[in-house]
């Protein structure tokens, strides 16, 4: 070992109260032997000047460290203080697994998957060929379209059965947020009154399904539009974006009422069960690729695939993935994707995308069948067209 020059006796005592006395550990940090700390430490701690007001001075700020760390605004005490959130283990209610009998005329579990509102932001027509226009007032109007239309086919055409409850599944990206420059640009509303606006939003949403339905189980998970960083984060994913403090606002509205359950999972993915079906629920946003022939089916496929390697071996597997963050309906027997409220933007016609209707999925799951009734719900606002019969032949010549 390579003895360092210039060392005094008061640097090295530094370095060995550092190391909480531990001569080993010292030496091997100044770069010296074990004995020769420890002729420092005896000079230091006979009496030579400064050394024992080297060590109050260090013993001070190890405590001011502790005091500093037990003001510390966690996560956790956001929810707790400012929130008043319980930080309890969510069990689900019990009507989403309980066994059913046929004579009850049971018809599953409506689940409606809402995501990718992207409230806030606003799409011009006249930058899109006039497909698609939106703003706050056009996502209001549709947030309600999707809870009244669903609830109407829900109810008055697929199925007369009984229903015990509906499941409300937040797939992140509800905000349109302020990641890029051309969104904070343009944003109708900057993220913070959009968030107070979309909770209001929210808040009917789900009372009008409790009132429907008479129970509401409200699965979360944030997207990366709402993220307060510039670029997406692993750690902390969730407690530094805009939908998660979303959730958490609303989970604090409804504390009092019996009928809604919220899961808020701190991680990107929530896993649930509703009767014999397991389901993921993520936003989608760590799956990336895709090309002009296969679109979005490439990344999704395969980001599937490594979640249930993965899962497998950590005893979380799951039967169906639910995602948001492609704008893209599709259900598929494996996975769903989820639409967006927001609808075809001028980002999806300058890469030459596929015009997609703004829509959400339902679906119902029901104890026997599985997935049985599955449905786009389209609440985009289209103008009425001429009446035709209910089948016809083409006209020949």
């Amino acid at each position: 070992m390579t003895a360092k020059k210039n060392l005094d006796s008061k640097e090295v005592y530094r370095v060995y109260l550092e190391c909480d006395r531990h001569q080993g550990n010292a030496a091997r940090q100044l770069g010296i032997s074990p004995a020769s700390v420890a002729l420092h430490v005896r000079k230091a701690e006979s009496g030579e000047p400064g050394s024992r007001t080297l060590e109050h001075e260090l013993k001070a700020a190890k405590a001011e460290i502790k005091r500093l760390r037990e003001q510390e605004l966690t996560d956790e005490a956001v929810k707790k203080e400012i929130l008043r959130v319980s930080n309890g283990a969510v069990s689900p209610p019990n009507w989403l697994t309980r066994s059913t009998s046929k004579a009850e005329h049971f018809a599953g579990v409506p689940t409606l998957f809402a995501s990718d509102w992207h409230f806030g932001e606003v799409v011009r027509p006249s930058e899109i060929g006039g497909v698609n226009e939106y703003n706050v007032a056009i996502a209001k109007e549709r947030a309600r379209a999707f809870i009244t239309v669903a609830t109407d086919l829900l109810r008055n055409h697929i199925a007369r059965g009984k229903y015990p409850g509906v499941v409300f599944a937040l797939g992140g990206d509800m905000l349109s947020g302020d990641i890029h420059e051309e969104l904070s640009e343009t944003n109708e509303l900057s993220t913070l009154p959009a968030v107070l606006e979309l909770v209001g939003v929210l808040t009917w949403c789900i009372k009008t399904l409790a009132d429907e339905f008479g129970a509401v189980f409200v699965p979360c998970v944030s997207g990366n539009h709402g993220r307060m960083t510039r670029k997406p984060r692993a750690k902390r994913r969730n407690h530094t974006n805009f939908d998660w403090l979303t959730y958490q606002i609303l989970a604090k509205r409804f504390e009092d009422d019996k009928r809604v359950t919220f899961f808020i999972p701190d991680g990107p993915d929530a896993y649930y069960r509703v009767h014999n079906v397991r389901y993921l629920l993520t936003h989608g946003d760590q799956f990336r690729g895709g090309d002009g022939m296969i679109g979005a089916l490439g990344p999704i496929s395969r980001g599937d695939k490594k979640k249930r390697a993965r899962n497998g071996q950590t005893d979380r597997s799951f039967d169906v993935m639910l995602l948001g963050h492609w704008h893209q309906y599709i259900h598929l027997t494996r996975f769903i994707v989820n639409g967006s409220l927001k609808g075809y933007d001028e980002y999806a016609d300058a890469n030459n995308f596929d015009v997609e209707p703004a829509q959400q999925a339902v679906w119902v799951t029901h104890p026997d069948h599985g997935i049985t009734f599955r449905m786009p719900i389209y609440v985009q606002r289209k103008e009425k067209g001429e009446k035709t019969e209910w089948v016809s032949l083409p006209v020949s010549n």
